[in-house]
């Protein structure tokens, strides 16, 4: 596996919370920076240093509400 995605959420109570797809990785962090650590960090945890993905593209959720 070359690359693995992340979709991102912003969480009700503040910070983000990242899951990714097709692995069971799950991570959570107080600000978009820290985010990106605590991901690389569960990557490293997850895989072996030769079945590590090379990069992790991060997904964008955004919940948008309009006024009817």
């Amino acid at each position: 596996m070359s690359e693995i995605t992340f979709v991102v959420k912003a969480c009700e109570e503040g910070g983000y919370a990242a899951r990714a797809l097709g692995c069971a990785i799950f991570t959570c962090a107080p600000t978009l920076e820290e985010l990106k650590a605590a991901i690389r960090d569960a990557l490293r945890c997850h895989f072996e240093d030769c079945d590590c993905p090379k990069t992790a593209r991060l997904r964008m959720e955004k919940d948008e509400v309009i006024t009817l």
